[in-house]
């Protein structure tokens, strides 16, 4: 068997392959939660950052990718939508046009249990004098093809979207809500149907919405969630202390309330 021979042969095997393993990305199956690992930085120190794009669609607040699939990534703008790259960026695909009522986009985050999930919450909450609002939440239950509009609509800002680690119906929002002008769909909010109900499990007053939450990667039954009030006009912003303040959630779902209050802290927060 000649050398020339042997190289056709393993080109087009080669070509024969590619297909296949596109495939099964695509149709991979719902994978369970990861642990975290540690991993040591000097793995990551001959890594360089690159400008991967689109060069186009503004700001992006929300990344979100699955370890199943490394080369998947999507990533939402502040005007233009959601992209998705199957690539690990070469190309990107806009995914929400043919549904989505807005453009800005605040939050993306795939179900570490179903990379087939995503949850996408609208407007931003990195408020600033030209930003647009946002409509609730959108769901995908195959990997971006199609979406569902999935309540929460008046939240206005959304700042992140967890989604627990072994259940892709039970997820956790942190609305900041309307930065112009006060509003009561605010602060921290569940669902455990994926997104046909949501519960307001933390909130305020019709000023202060939450920024930030985020679960333990050790114990899911953890949350954490800082809250912000913030008013903004076209002229100046106006803030006030909220605080940062930790929720403890049952196996299922219900909420059991926040730490005792500590002395010297009015407000019950941890920072």
């Amino acid at each position: 068997m000649t050398p020339k021979f042997t190289t056709y042969i393993s080109t087009l095997l080669l070509i024969c392959l590619l297909p296949v393993l596109a495939q099964a990305q695509r149709k991979a199956k719902p994978v369970a939660g990861v642990a975290p690992s540690q991993v040591s930085d000097s793995l990551f120190n001959g890594l360089r950052w690159r400008n991967v794009g689109p060069f186009r669609a503004g700001r992006a607040l929300g990344v979100s990718g699955h370890p199943s699939q490394p080369l998947t990534y999507y990533f939402g703008t502040t005007g233009g939508g959601v992209w998705k790259t199957t690539d690990g960026g070469t190309n990107w695909t806009m995914i929400s046009d043919s549904t989505f009522k807005s453009s800005s986009v605040g939050a993306v985050a795939v179900a570490p249990s179903d990379p087939n999930v995503v949850y996408v919450g609208m407007g931003e909450a990195d408020i600033r004098s030209n930003i647009a609002n946002g409509d609730g939440v959108y769901k995908s239950t195959d990997a971006g093809k199609t979406w569902k509009h999935a309540g929460l609509k008046m939240a206005d800002g959304i700042g992140t979207i967890e989604v627990h680690p072994t259940n892709p119906d039970v997820a956790y929002v942190a609305a900041l809500g309307n930065p112009f002008a006060p509003n009561k769909e605010r602060g921290v909010f569940r669902t455990t149907d994926g997104g046909k109900t949501w519960k307001a499990i933390l909130t305020k007053n019709d000023s202060t919405g939450a920024a930030v939450v985020k679960l333990d990667p050790t114990n899911p039954s953890i949350v954490y969630a800082s809250l912000w009030q913030a008013y903004r006009n076209s002229y100046m912003m106006r803030q006030w202390r909220a605080g940062l303040r930790p929720l403890q959630i049952d196996r299922r779902g219900r909420h059991l309330g926040q730490p005792e209050q500590q002395a010297g802290d009015a407000e019950g927060s941890v920072g």
